[in-house]
């Protein structure tokens, strides 16, 4: 069982059919919606402000969620994929995103829906991403629009992947 605490009279709250990692750590005041995963060596630590994660999100192995004290508090939408290693911290992320592979999401910034964030990209403070398109590079820039095909071949079948990736987990468990 992944590692749960209680801080500051705030312990973290889950959805229905919610999977989390032996290694995973979930600290404070966190609430995340159903169908959820969190993956080896992941973070979220809502100790210095509160973390609202939606339905069908996954925080793939190494990521941090985390926000700013007092100031900026991470939100998250529905049907987000959080790839490995990536750094999420007191911004709020829309429905319909992928943020990619090793990438920062930095204090204040909005990403609007159905939007993706480049592996490795750093999203400065305070940037606004439009829906519907990728950033990429140091800082990220809009570089195209996301078309059907990478919603639908990437941003959807990302957040559907780890839906069954949780089950064959889950399944492994009850055995």
């Amino acid at each position: 069982m992944a590692l749960i605490k209680t801080l500051l009279g705030k312990t973290p709250q889950f959805g229905d059919d919610c999977f989390l990692t032996e290694n995973a750590t979930i600290v404070g005041d966190v609430v995340m919606g159903n169908q959820c995963s969190v993956w080896f060596n992941s973070v979220i630590r809502g100790d210095v402000h509160y973390i609202k994660i939606g339905n069908k999100v996954n925080i793939q192995d190494g990521a941090i969620i985390h926000a700013t004290y007092k100031k900026s508090p991470t939100n998250i939408g529905n049907n987000v994929s959080i790839g490995h290693n990536a750094m999420v911290h007191g911004c709020t992320i829309k429905d319909n995103v992928l943020i990619g592979m090793g990438s920062i999401v930095m204090d204040d910034v909005v990403i609007e829906s159905n939007s993706i964030i480049a592996a490795g990209a750093i999203v400065t403070k305070g940037t606004h991403v439009e829906s519907g398109c990728v950033y990429a590079g140091i800082p990220a820039k809009k570089i195209k629009e996301v078309g059907k095909g990478l919603l639908e071949g990437e941003i959807n079948r990302i957040a559907d992947s780890y839906v069954m990736y949780s089950d064959w987990y889950s399944e492994e468990e009850k055995k």
